[in-house]
């Protein structure tokens, strides 16, 4: 929440200028996306998009090593062995494959001719798998990788792995939207993340947001660029399913485990506690009754009805669960969820300016920072920090020293970035420090004055992961900016 929120945030311009950037969004998409709308203008939701895995179609590009003996060799050199590599890399692709639930379909044969890279491009520009992977094992098989990507003309993005020593002089030419390029020894974890990139962007265009939010008929429409539905319904709907909400014994027991799990239990009462769990409850049953991958909210002044224990479990079970209705934050959650399995941090943002820290603050966090699965952050179960309502939220204690990641996707003719690295100082008590319940104290590696970082509801997550943001910038065209 703003600190600057009047008694009514109702009344607030800054909120309403929030909501409605992020509805404009979407009904700004209305137009250019009819076919997206449900039925009619609001009846029932469409059925959820089959999701099928995503393509990756790739080639090893070399000649036959029986083809160049007694020949003049070029760089990798006569001693590099490439029908065996590529047996080794293909099951290391079999492994990727399984891993991230997608197809990567590599030709049998290797690629060196100029009427095999045509056949090649003429097959993916029919079939428009969601990616690319070309793996050459020869100086001067370039020729076919630069065919094939003039051939597809930038529309498919492509991954291109070039074994350290296979290739001499500049790779600059590489570096360009729609391209990622790797050179480096064996390094099937960077072929990883560039088959990741291209699920989550397939992933990203599939997924279908909840907007709880207003008291209009129910109505969807695409992100522009995206392609995420955003499927609004009223918050009259979501009050209803949680007074319909009985206490049973699975409440009872998320209840439980909400102060089981927690360091201590300070200003909320039983009864608070049983409330945020009824509430995660109605939250799952709008999900699933609507189709949706992610959840946000007009989620202030719910009085017991506030979702912040639900949105940190579900942050905690790889779900996107955006504060406030913000559009683009909710977007960065997934993003960040699909790439690096991170739950995020969505958080108003305050500058020490004597320390030149970076200081994120809101009332709800995820807990398991390390990814889905993983433990548990030490937290405390708290009230929220702007009511005297009976409410329960998570304090989460972020782990000093730990690297950090700062994101936000920005909407715009050329969608952006906001991309930072740091590390953690603290956590602070609170009181004494005010804001929100969960805080954390970061540095800011990109800027000299902590300042000088833009963006509100930025996300934060555990791990340094600027560089990869920055070559999913690249792969698809965003202005990474600091």
């Amino acid at each position: 929440m703003r600190p600057e929120h009047a008694k009514d945030p109702s009344a607030c311009c800054c909120c309403r200028r929030d909501l409605l950037r992020a509805a404009g969004a979407v009904a700004g998409s209305v137009a250019l996306t009819r076919t997206a709308l449900s039925a009619g203008e609001g009846g029932e939701p469409a059925p959820a998009a089959k999701k099928t895995k995503p393509l990756v179609r790739g080639a090893f590009v070399y000649p036959p090593s029986e083809k160049l003996r007694g020949r003049w060799w070029s760089w990798p050199g006569n001693d590099f062995d490439a029908e065996g590599r590529q047996k080794r890399y293909t099951a290391g692709l079999k492994a990727i494959e399984r891993k991230l639930d997608m197809r990567i379909v590599m030709d049998p044969e290797p690629l060196y001719t100029k009427g095999g890279a045509a056949k090649f491009i003429d097959e993916v520009n029919r079939s428009k798998p969601d990616g690319l992977l070309l793996i050459p094992f020869h100086n001067r098989t370039f020729g076919p990788v630069d065919q094939i990507l003039a051939g597809t003309k930038g529309a498919i993005p492509a991954v291109i792995f070039s074994c350290l020593g296979v290739k001499h002089g500049s790779v600059k030419g590489y570096q360009r939207t729609g391209v990622y390029f790797i050179q480096s020894l064996d390094d099937l974890a960077a072929i990883e993340y560039g088959m990741r990139m291209i699920r989550t962007r397939r992933l990203m265009r599939e997924s279908r947001i909840i907007s709880v939010a207003g008291s209009g008929a129910p109505r969807e429409a695409a992100v522009p660029f995206w392609g995420t539905k955003v499927r609004v319904v009223p918050l009259k709907r979501f009050a209803e399913e949680v007074r319909r909400t009985e206490v049973t014994d699975a409440v009872k027991a998320l209840a439980a485990d909400f102060v089981k799990h927690a360091r201590k239990k300070l200003e909320p009462t039983d009864a608070a506690v049983l409330a945020a769990a009824k509430v995660h409850f109605a939250i799952r049953r709008i999900l699933a009754a609507e189709h949706g991958d992610a959840v946000m909210m007009d989620c202030l002044r719910r009085g017991e009805m506030m979702p912040c224990m639900s949105f940190m479990t579900l942050r905690d079970q790889g779900i996107a669960a955006g504060c406030e209705n913000d559009l683009y934050p909710t977007l960065t959650l997934m993003l960040l969820q699909h790439l690096f399995d991170r739950p995020g941090f969505q958080h108003n943002p305050c500058f020490d300016t004597e320390a030149n820290h970076y200081f994120a603050s809101h009332c709800t966090s995820a807990s398991r920072l390390f990814g889905t699965g993983k433990p548990q952050e030490p937290h405390l179960l708290r009230s929220f920090a702007h009511t005297n309502d009976p409410t329960c939220v998570p304090q989460v204690l972020w782990r000093p020293g730990e690297a950090v990641t700062l994101a936000r996707l920005l909407p715009g003719k050329t969608p952006g970035m906001l991309v930072y690295t740091g590390n953690v100082v603290k956590s602070y008590p609170m009181p004494p420090v005010g804001g929100c319940r969960t805080n954390v104290a970061v540095t800011i590696n990109e800027l000299q004055d902590v300042c000088d970082v833009r963006g509100h509801h930025n996300v934060l997550i555990y791990g340094d992961y600027g560089r990869h943001l920055h070559r999913f910038c690249r792969l698809y065209g965003l202005a990474a900016r600091t």
